[in-house]
Parts: C-alpha cells; sequence; structure tokens
C-alpha cells in the first residue's frame, strides 16, 4: 500500500458524518500507534478517547487489553456514557470509562482526551506540582494545566473520574499526583501532541532540577510564548509531521 504524503495547514472539512468517523478513527488509531513508538505504553494501563461526531454522548476508545502498537482504526470500540460498548468485539477498560466518561461530560467543547502511564509524566506527578515556565514548549501549559492533588488506586469509580474532571477545569491538561498526566483538546491531533509535549516538558524539568536551579521564564513571556506555542491551532498543527510520519511507517493503521 502506497500512502501519499502531503502537508496539512488547518484542519480538514468534512462532506458527510461517516467521513468524519473515520478520520477520527484513523487519527485515533495514529495515536496509539506514535504514543507506543514513544515508549507510553505500560501493559493495559493508558486509554486515549474521542467524541463521536454524531453521536456526541459516545465516544470511541482502546480495546482492553490490545496493545498500543497493533490498533488499527477498525480495532477501536465505541462506548457510551453508561459504560455499554455499543460498537465493537471487545471490551472497554473499566479505568478508561470511569475517567473519559466524566471528562467528556464535564469539557463538552472538547473532542478527545489522552492518558498514559508515560515514565516522566508519572515520575513528575509523583511531587504534587505544577510545571514551571522553564522552556518554550513549557509554556504551551503555563496558567493552562491543573493538578488533582489526591490518589484513591485505580479507578473504578466514575465518582472519581467525576472528580478528576472538575480538577481539570477548563484547563488543557491536568497532573494526576501518583498516577500520571492527561490532555484534552478540539481534536484526537491536539490532545495526543499535549500529551507527547507535557510528557517531555515533565522530562525536561526533571532533568534540570537534577542539576541545578532552572531559570523561570517571566510571566509577560511566559504569556506571549503561550499564544504562539499554546493555542488549539498550534497544538493541531504541531501533531501533523508525527501523523505523516506514522502513517508513511505503518499505514496499516488506517484500515
Amino acid at each position: 500500500m502506497t500512502v501519499k504524503m502531503k502537508l496539512s495547514y488547518k484542519p480538514p472539512v468534512f462532506a458527510s458524518v461517516e467521513e468524519e468517523r473515520l478520520h477520527l478513527k484513523q487519527k485515533l488509531a495514529a495515536a496509539f500507534r506514535l504514543f507506543s513508538k514513544f515508549g507510553f505504553d505500560e501493559g493495559v494501563a493508558g486509554h486515549i478517547t474521542a467524541r463521536d461526531p454524531e453521536h456526541k454522548d459516545h465516544f470511541w476508545v482502546n480495546p482492553f487489553g490490545m496493545h498500543f502498537s497493533l490498533i488499527k482504526a477498525s480495532d477501536l470500540i465505541l462506548c457510551n456514557h453508561d459504560g455499554v460498548v455499543v460498537e465493537g468485539n471487545y471490551p472497554v477498560n473499566r479505568a478508561a470509562f470511569a475517567i473519559h466518561s466524566q471528562v467528556h461530560q464535564a469539557r463538552p467543547d472538547i473532542i478527545a482526551a489522552a492518558h498514559a502511564h508515560s515514565v516522566y509524566g508519572k515520575t513528575w506527578s509523583s511531587l504534587g506540582r505544577l510545571l514551571d515556565p522553564i522552556t518554550q514548549d513549557a509554556c504551551a501549559f503555563y496558567q493552562d494545566h491543573s493538578l488533582y492533588d489526591d490518589f484513591n488506586g485505580v479507578v473504578k469509580d466514575i465518582e472519581e473520574g467525576r472528580r478528576i474532571g472538575e480538577a481539570l477545569a477548563d484547563n488543557k491538561a491536568c497532573i494526576l499526583r501518583n498516577h500520571g498526566l492527561l490532555t484534552v483538546g478540539k481534536s484526537v491531533d491536539e490532545a495526543a501532541w499535549w500529551f507527547i509535549t507535557m510528557e517531555r516538558s515533565c522530562q525536561a524539568q526533571l532533568v534540570a532540577e537534577g542539576v541545578g536551579k532552572p531559570v523561570i521564564i517571566g510571566d509577560e513571556d511566559a504569556k506571549a510564548t503561550y499564544y504562539t506555542v499554546g493555542t488549539s491551532d498550534a497544538g493541531w498543527f504541531q501533531f501533523q509531521p508525527l501523523w505523516n510520519r506514522i502513517v508513511k511507517e505503518q499505514p496499516d493503521l488506517l484500515d
């Protein structure tokens, strides 16, 4: 199969719900492949969800127990906010339902949410702190991420999912203490990119603090940088080179 790459500078416009749904599922499968490539998988932990373009109280999610590196668009399952799988042949991860159903309900403005037990994200989360604006990339989260300052074991209860949704508030990301990172976006592209760059920002701050005291970017410059690298459009666009790369390398994900 030959895949022709092209540069995209703005999100596509769709002629039908079916066309939009297929595109969304292919982007979701690509995000899982990239998460695997970057080492964000941890056994059966982790999930990325995308709100269905027609049924707004349903979301597409990875099958429980399927490795991120193997997921195709056709493998994704459709789950409603009651935890019932309405399309697909696999079960849903209980934690995925508990967290994502509540995040999607709390944030009708977002399409996608991403959570994984990535090494630097979960390490940083153990500190119970927000990220500081110590790099240009970290400024994407300046005054736009929050902390869920609690841990009660594996999230199985929608009540805890609701509290996570409340802690997220209107931010693009939330650090779940002793757990990991959660990011959201108005597209799969955006949510996945925020997770990727937030994981790297956690890594950068851990490394910097390991050798000294980082210089904090001032408020005015951090805000100005945010409006360049931290907007919804910037998040979508930053994902496009990764999308082109993974589709060229692993075109079967589109199936």
